[in-house]
């Protein structure tokens, strides 16, 4: 069968973009088949608040259509990836307001925990009903979660057990020094504007470092990487930076001087720039 190139629909783009007040949830459809995407169309078609502004059927495609088009959900096929869990991950830091749905072709309890933990909003079955896709999507435009029964139950089996399983071994994860920085001001409850005034840089940078470690460390927000520092010891050692208002204090040496007699010594600030925190 044929499929349709998945260059996001302009025509439906441009029909809707000056609406602009939330009217409508934006969605683009990313799936490997083309009649499903056809069928996603003519379902959404019967809505007054559901509007397709883009689809796509490759992951490259994905990619490009998430980037071109102001959406509110991206529904994604997880077989249009060879490994779902890192084009998640590459989507939402691509578009971190974006909300994605996952369909599945049938249930995998690590795949759907593992997405959850990604920052994924739903996952559906291949076979849900059209009304309960609907719902679905309308929940997550709006920010809040959507589980079936079965996902609901593999969440909750999960947090029950997170406990005993904090002491089971972990693949060790190597940060760098400005990583480490960067989790331990976060572990004392730093915000990032006191984090890059203590980092030297600035609140954008110390965002895409916190992505980063994310993905090393494979949890989903700061509680996680609390959780997960306090079960790993993986700060243990680490120098931990006190909290600041407004500019970070300078740090010091000791400078032996000879008016202060012997031992004693007077304090030399060092800039506290991003090359001295490596």
């Amino acid at each position: 069968m044929a499929s349709t190139p998945a260059t996001a629909r302009v025509d439906v783009e441009q029909q809707h973009e000056g609406d602009g007040n939330g009217q409508f949830i934006r969605v683009i459809v990313a799936d490997t088949q083309a009649i499903f995407r056809a069928g996603l169309r003519k379902i959404f078609a019967l809505e007054d608040d559901v509007r397709v502004v883009g689809q796509a059927e490759t992951l490259a495609q994905t990619l490009t259509a998430a980037k071109k088009f102001s959406a509110d959900v991206l529904l994604f096929e997880a077989a249009i990836a060879s490994n779902p869990i890192e084009a998640v991950a590459d989507l939402l830091r691509q578009n971190p307001l974006l909300r994605l749905v996952v369909i599945t072709t049938e249930p995998d309890q690590d795949l759907t925990l593992e997405l959850f933990r990604r920052g994924v909003h739903a996952i559906v079955s291949r076979e849900v009903e059209p009304e309960l896709l609907v719902d679905c999507l309308r929940k997550v435009s709006k920010g809040e979660p959507w589980l079936d029964g079965r996902a609901t139950q593999w969440v909750l089996e999960a947090y029950r057990t997170q406990g005993s399983r904090a002491g089971a071994p972990r693949p060790k994860v190597q940060l760098t020094p400005k990583e480490t920085l960067i989790v331990s001001c976060v572990t004392q409850g730093m915000k990032n504007k006191e984090i890059a005034l203590r980092v030297g840089t600035t609140e954008q940078v110390v965002k895409n470092y916190l992505r980063k470690v994310y993905d090393k460390l494979g949890v989903a927000d700061r509680l996680e990487l609390a959780l997960y520092c306090l079960n790993s010891r993986i700060l243990d050692g680490a120098v931990k930076e006190p909290p600041v208002k407004d500019a970070p204090p300078k740090a010091t040496v000791p400078e032996p001087s000879p008016h202060n007699g012997a031992g004693a010594a007077i304090a030399t600030p060092i800039p506290d720039t991003p090359e001295n925190l490596s």
